[in-house]
């Protein structure tokens, strides 16, 4: 028989199978709540390189949320605009098409039940004319009265 301890099958080169230290992910390590290992598989598995660096899904993870956070902030103001808790497709659409930058990044982007922003060309509008405005009285029918006796 052999002297030297056994080594337990699975113990992945750590001798004696000691306690194992708990994983941190990625996104822990950079202190954000994206997927940094799923983005970085599917940067691999989307062949848009033939290499990926080690950062590059990082990087890519950290810009993500920052915009996803963007878009949900302005969403969930024009949601407490309008009285409501829940935000809707219609709140991101005002949302984004009321920020000017994130308006251009998604200049060409339809959102399903989104609508459109409110607007009335100037043209459409009735004429304020201030001379028959204060020629006339506000109120045709009650001019031609006299006033009530009490």
């Amino acid at each position: 028989m052999d002297a030297s301890p056994k080594l337990k099958k699975g113990a992945g080169g750590r001798k004696g199978g000691g306690p194992r230290k708990k994983s941190v992910t990625r996104s822990t390590r950079a202190g954000l709540q994206f997927p940094v290992g799923r983005i970085g598989r599917y940067l691999k598995k989307g062949r848009y390189a033939q290499r990926v660096g080690t950062g590059a899904p990082v990087y890519l993870a950290a810009v993500l949320e920052y915009l996803a956070a963007e878009v949900l902030e302005l969403a969930g103001n024009a949601a407490r605009d309008n009285k409501k808790n829940r935000i809707i497709p219609r709140h991101v659409l005002l949302a984004v098409r009321n920020d000017e930058e994130l308006g251009k990044l998604l200049a060409g982007v339809t959102i399903a039940h989104g609508g459109v922003l409110p607007n009335i060309n100037p043209i459409l509008l009735p004429k304020k004319n201030e001379r028959t405005a204060a020629k006339e009285p506000k109120s045709p029918s009650k001019a031609g009265k006299s006033p009530k006796k009490a």
